[in-house]
């Protein structure tokens, strides 16, 4: 993938990366700085089997181990974390541990799981952390066929970090999120913060999705993609909305955001052509 003279990637088809397409070794996803020129943030899909274990060094990104089936023991710096985790993403909210950069990391799993590694290149250097699962908060966005649950478990209010913004949105079947579409690819302060984001994708049951981004400037990201478990979906620019999910099969997808502003902020614009109908974002 090429830079644009931003520096942010430019759009083509791959920013849909359907399950198995960047898979390496224990990861069944890796998207990074080091990967698809992708320049912020990153996501990895950790898979170990019963008993498995895995190392890494966290390098210039801090990162966040959320499990996404599973439960496991993270050792860093001299700490260990037990993360109990859970059955699946549609059952609850999951405690996490958070690594700092510049450190050895050790994911071990008695009962076998996949885990999210969530992370951002970062300059400060925080102390590693356990998120409780009981501390994350959740709200409710939207009303009607917009209603969605988000996890607000890495947000920008939520949890401290350099760089790293990450959500979690559960979308009932049959309702759209990320919905009205907006955008966050400019750096206008107070009004909107210049973030390249990922999405990655769980459909409940073995159903679909769908995912559109579209350009706010020429040449910008355009994606229709029907996504299903595993898929994911970048977003170096543009307005991003709806994810649709189908009747009958709720939606979740994990949000992992980064950018090269000064503060760690969220601030979103929203599409001028869907305001009026978006039966209330927040």
């Amino acid at each position: 993938m090429t830079a644009d003279g931003t520096g942010r990637p430019a759009a083509r088809r791959e920013l849909h990366l359907p399950n198995g397409t960047t898979a390496q070794g224990d990861y069944a996803l890796d998207i990074g700085p080091d990967v698809l020129d992708w320049p912020h943030g990153a996501l990895r899909v950790l898979e170990l089997a019963a008993g498995g274990v895995h190392e890494l060094d966290t390098g210039e990104s801090e990162w966040i181990v959320l499990p996404l089936t599973g439960g496991c023991t993270v050792r860093v710096a001299e700490q260990t974390f037990h993360l109990l985790g859970r059955d699946s993403v549609f059952a609850s909210v999951s405690d996490f541990a958070y690594l700092p950069r510049d450190a050895r990391a050790q994911i071990a799993s008695g009962a076998g799981g996949r885990f999210a590694l969530a992370g951002a290149k970062c300059g400060r250097r925080l102390p590693a952390r356990y998120g409780p699962a009981p501390e994350v908060p959740v709200e409710v966005r939207g009303s009607g066929q917009t209603a969605r649950r988000v996890r607000n478990f890495a947000s920008a209010e939520g949890f401290a970090c350099d760089r790293l913004i990450a959500v979690e949105v559960i979308t009932p079947g049959g309702n759209w999120s990320s919905y009205p579409p907006h955008k966050h690819d400019e750096d206008r302060p107070g009004l909107e913060s210049e973030l390249c984001e990922i999405y990655y994708f769980e459909i409940e049951g073995g159903g679909f999705g769908y995912q559109r981004v579209f350009p706010s400037r020429e040449g910008g990201a355009d994606v229709l993609a029907e996504v299903r478990s595993g898929d994911a979906v970048l977003v170096p620019d543009g307005w991003h909305g709806p994810s649709v999910a189908q009747p009958g099969h709720d939606m979740y997808y994990l949000n992992v955001m980064a950018g090269p502003g000064a503060e760690r902020e969220w601030r979103i614009c929203f599409h001028p052509d869907h305001t009026a109908t978006a039966g209330g974002y927040r």
